[in-house]
């Protein structure tokens, strides 16, 4: 039987955003990691400092998008 699942839009976004905030963690810690260690290339450290600030804004359009505005 063919089953046809079809995810509203609204809950892809809600997938998509629990996808960032996990890249966005994993990153945090990588991120923490080099530094500790002591031995981190700076090169390396500062495109992942960029890549999860990336991550942050996506996050927060996604969030914009989910969240109705409420006018008071």
């Amino acid at each position: 039987m063919n089953a046809h699942l079809e995810m509203d839009p609204t809950e892809v976004l809600r997938v998509k955003l629990e996808v960032l905030r996990q890249e966005h963690r994993d990153l945090d810690e990588a991120i923490h990691l080099m530094e500790a260690s002591g031995r981190s290339d700076q090169l390396t450290l500062r495109r992942l400092k960029k890549q999860k600030l990336r991550l942050k804004d996506q996050i927060a359009r996604i969030e914009d998008i989910l969240t109705p505005d409420i006018i008071a």
